[in-house]
């Protein structure tokens, strides 16, 4: 269900706005997509996991939250963030 270390990395210099940039809200959005996928690929074959549901509950409001800090401080970030990651299609 977790990201193996080499995806956190190869996410991490994908997203990096910097060399050494791990906390910015790219970054941040780009984790927990990948870790949200992952669950969403564990509910398919187990369906009644409840616990692990509020997880991903909890893993989709932060991504949330983080993606409306990047909207309202920078607007053009926010859009190239959305289209690389694939959301709001």
């Amino acid at each position: 269900m977790s990201i193996t270390a080499e995806r956190k990395q190869a996410l991490i210099k994908e997203y990096a706005t910097k060399d050494g940039d791990t906390g910015s809200p790219e970054v941040q959005v780009a984790i927990l997509s990948e870790r949200i996928a992952n669950l969403t690929e564990h509910f398919k074959s187990h369906g009644k996991d409840n616990h692990s549901r509020r997880g991903l509950l909890k893993l989709v409001s932060q991504r949330r939250r983080l993606l409306d800090y990047v909207k309202t401080s920078n607007q053009e970030r926010y859009q190239t963030l959305i289209t690389r990651l694939g959301l709001r299609r």
